[in-house]
């Protein structure tokens, strides 16, 4: 006899709870073979649980290796990653900018490492991490308004798991790619660096004093503020406009351009050309570079 489809019987308007918004996302995805992502750069930390299938993964960490069903990846925030279904697959993603822990001490312990691992190779999901994944799928399916407070429950189980029930040297090297991020000055300016137009704005925002702020900057990054996000923002965008199909307005928008403009004016000055003579120029093999430390623009549009 086939069991009654069963749910949560909680009321549908949990607009009052205080975990209504998230602080973290879960996504269940299902991709058909040869469903591709192309190389896109995280806006957050994410690891991928795959449980059915085989994905075609390419990044820094992760250059060409296959995800199997049964195994798990890390990426930091600002890693470029890109996805090629290999076979109909099936996978959780999880979201997060800061790991809820249950076990601070024990994470630090994790994260003392003094050099980066040699390799990478995705880590196995043990049996627990296994019971944890299948809840949280079977939550997502089931529910039309998933619990925002249950997944937070459950992502810190996740996470208690992958920190405490794997041996050490296996846990450090899943987690060192975000052991930089350990410093919340460092997550915080590369979690909003593009988001803001301005260093007074950038300061605010983190609820800095703008000379405290200045001051930390320069001693965690050595350039100022103004010269570093440049210096990122021309990185990205002859990083995009080499390597994906975005047209030059998502890129413009994406960079923080009011209008196309200014990001004309933006590449003229820091590259020399237009961006869509940039683009025909690299899809072609050409080198191009900026220089460090290239004097600010004039047009405060422009200035971070």
């Amino acid at each position: 006899m086939e069991m009654p489809y069963l749910c949560c019987k909680r009321p549908n308007d949990c607009s009052q709870c205080p975990y209504s918004v998230p602080k973290e996302e879960l996504f269940f995805r299902q991709l058909p073979q040869g469903h591709h992502f192309p190389a896109e750069k995280t806006t957050r930390n994410c690891i991928l649980f795959m449980t059915e299938g085989e994905l075609l993964v390419n990044s820094e960490e992760y250059p060409g290796i296959t995800l199997h069903a049964g195994e798990c990846i890390l990426q930091a925030i600002g890693s470029k990653m890109e996805f090629l279904a290999l076979t109909h697959v099936k996978y959780l993603i999880y979201y997060f900018t800061q790991l809820p822990l249950l076990c601070e001490s024990h994470y630090h312990q994790v994260l003392d490492r003094e050099s980066s691992p040699l390799t990478y190779t995705p880590l196995p999901i043990n049996r627990r991490l296994q019971r944890v994944v299948e809840d949280i799928i079977d939550h997502l399916q089931e529910e039309e308004q998933p619990c925002n407070s249950y997944l937070h429950m459950k992502s810190s189980e996740l996470v208690y798991i992958l920190t405490n029930y794997y041996p050490l040297p296996q846990a450090s090297t899943f987690f060192y790619p975000i052991s930089s991020y350990t410093e919340s000055f460092h997550y915080f300016v590369m979690q909003n660096y593009l988001k803001v137009k301005s260093v007074e704005e950038f300061a605010h925002l983190g609820g800095y004093g703008l000379a405290t702020f200045r001051r930390l900057f320069k001693n965690m990054y050595g350039a100022p503020v103004y010269e570093w996000i440049l210096n990122k923002k021309r990185e990205g965008i002859l990083d995009d406009l080499q390597h994906t199909k975005k047209r030059i307005s998502a890129i413009s928008s994406y960079y923080g351009f009011d209008n196309l403009s200014h990001f004309a004016h933006f590449c003229q000055h820091s590259f020399g050309d237009t961006p869509r003579s940039l683009r025909k120029r690299l899809v072609a093999g050409e080198i191009i570079t900026f220089q460090r430390n290239h004097p600010e623009p004039e047009s405060a549009a422009e200035r971070p």
